[in-house]
């Protein structure tokens, strides 16, 4: 059976929770719809994080964001929900989401979105 786009995003336990350690993904076929004109707008997505309890399964992560291709969305805006998201289902120690746009109307556009678990005192 063929995959569908999903917002749906999998986790599974992280099988060193003790140690931190830095997970890096690549995601080079990126897609959504510029909310102005409509055009196609592609990038690169690279995922930083330092697991907590959870990890992101990889598939589920190919479909949520295959989600995007259809919709409207900054860059900035695509950016930070991604963060959200990625955040809300694995509460990460760290993560970092950069989303680097192909040149379109001359301007190259990298937007970087950070989070930090923060420490309990």
């Amino acid at each position: 059976m063929p995959s569908k786009p999903s917002k749906q995003l999998e986790i599974f336990g992280n099988p060193s929770p003790r140690r931190d350690y830095e997970i890096n993904l690549e995601c080079p076929e990126f897609t959504c719809l510029c909310p102005k004109t409509g055009q196609p707008d592609f990038a690169v997505i690279r995922i930083r994080y330092v697991p907590d309890k959870f990890c992101v399964e990889l598939k589920s992560l190919k479909l949520y964001l295959w989600s995007y291709r259809n919709e409207g969305a900054f860059h900035e805006a695509v950016t930070n929900k991604i963060l959200d998201d990625l955040v809300r289902v694995l509460r990460p120690r760290t993560m970092t989401v950069e989303a680097d746009f192909y040149i379109r109307g001359g301007i190259h556009t990298v937007v970087t979105a950070a989070y930090s678990k923060k420490k309990k005192s």
